[in-house]
């Protein structure tokens, strides 16, 4: 069953993530959006890319259960990077690429979310990196992306408390560039990729060759940091604490060990 739905009309291409109840990104799911945008890239007409999730979320985060399955320090930290590979993928992207999020963009799906040019949100849409609940750490950039959108301290703020916000205040902090209601998401989605679809193809390309140049400075050190370091996490014995008390639907008892 395929986890991700193409359809281009009108030099947009829209990639609706259909992976119920949660979208979770799973290793299946990243593969998909991998090959997919190389799909893409070989349509000369796709001006702009919409990227949004079937059912009741973009997507609630990584696929925790599939988490369990890995034994060693090289298999975790080859899940870490292996999703910052396709999100800079994303992120360095020819054309742009906007999430339009509903319901919540959680971990993973915010990390997804955060590799994306443009964020249009719902107001009731949560928004957030909940991972340290879990006892492990963003492994998707996060860690490096958030404090460039929302500014270091709140995004330290973020991360450690675990707390995700809601689409009106994602739009005051700027990560949404744009917060509408629920019914409207997919008109004004559909409607900015229409205006940016009716530039001249050099021009957006090259508007977002130059853009990337101002999120390189010291990226590709943090995020192979954090792929690391979400390695050594995940091996502890609070990770295997919070991991299980999430699948158990219960509250974490860490031992800070």
């Amino acid at each position: 069953m395929s986890l991700l739905k193409l359809d281009v009309a009108n030099q947009i291409a829209t990639l609706t993530i259909e992976s119920p109840p949660a979208n979770a990104l799973s290793r299946d799911l990243l593969k998909s959006l991998d090959e997919q945008f190389d799909h893409i890239s070989e349509n000369e007409n796709v001006k702009a890319i919409i990227l949004k999730g079937e059912g009741k979320f973009f997507s609630a985060g990584a696929d925790i259960k599939e988490f369990t399955s890995l034994q060693s320090a090289s298999d975790i930290a080859a899940l870490a990077k292996n999703g910052q590979s396709v999100f800079k993928k994303i992120e360095d992207y020819p054309v742009p690429v906007i999430a339009s999020i509903h319901g919540a963009a959680l971990g993973g799906g915010l990390e997804l979310a955060l590799s994306c040019h443009i964020r249009i949100v719902t107001k009731s849409a949560l928004l957030g990196l909940p991972e340290t609940n879990l006892g492990i750490i963003p492994g998707f950039a996060g860690t490096q992306r958030l404090p460039n959108v929302v500014g270091q301290a709140k995004a330290t703020e973020m991360m450690l408390t675990a707390e995700p916000i809601k689409g009106e205040e994602a739009g005051k902090l700027g990560l949404a560039n744009h917060v509408v209601e629920e019914d409207e998401l997919e008109a004004f989605t559909l409607e900015l990729a229409k205006k940016i679809a009716h530039k001249s193809k050099m021009t957006i390309n090259n508007v977002m060759e130059l853009v990337s140049y101002a999120t390189r400075e010291n990226f590709e050190e943090g995020v192979a940091k954090e792929a690391d370091l979400f390695s050594v996490v995940f091996q502890t014995e609070d990770a295997k604490e919070g991991i299980e008390a999430f699948i158990e639907k219960r509250k974490a008892n860490f031992q800070d060990k």
